[in-house]
C-alpha cells in the first residue's frame, strides 16, 4: 500500500464477487466476502459503464483494491454475510483506473455503484 494510501483508506469495505449467473433459476452465485481499505462518499451523478449503459450512481468507493469488476457487489464497511443482497450490498456499475502520482507503488480505483 502507497504512502498516500494507508493515510486516506482508513475505512473498510466489504466485496462479494459475482461468480457467474443461472439463467435458469434467475440467481447469481458469488463468493466468500473479502474485505478492503477504502474511503467512499455517497454521490449521485450520471455516468456510463464499460457498455455504454447509463446510470446514476448512489456510492463512490475510493481504494487500491483492484480485484474489483462490474457485476460484483460491494458494502460500505466489514460483512461476512454469504448474500450480498441481504446484507445490503450494492452492484459494481463502473470502475475507473488513475495512477498512483505519488508512489507509483500501486494504481486507485473509483468504485462506482
Amino acid at each position: 500500500m502507497s504512502a498516500s494510501a494507508s493515510w486516506s483508506y482508513t475505512a473498510k469495505a466489504t466485496l462479494w464477487p459475482l461468480l457467474g449467473r443461472d439463467d435458469w433459476a434467475g440467481q447469481d452465485a458469488f463468493g466468500a466476502p473479502v474485505a478492503f481499505d477504502c474511503d467512499y462518499s455517497a454521490k449521485a451523478e450520471r455516468r456510463v459503464n464499460a457498455r455504454g449503459v447509463e446510470f446514476v450512481t448512489r456510492q463512490l468507493i475510493y481504494t487500491e483494491f483492484a480485484q474489483a469488476k462490474q457485476g460484483d457487489f460491494v458494502l460500505i464497511g466489514e460483512s461476512t454475510a454469504t448474500d450480498p443482497v441481504a446484507a445490503g450490498a450494492l452492484e459494481i456499475r463502473a470502475i475507473t483506473r488513475y495512477a498512483d502520482t505519488f508512489d507509483r507503488a500501486a494504481d486507485d480505483f473509483e468504485i462506482a455503484t
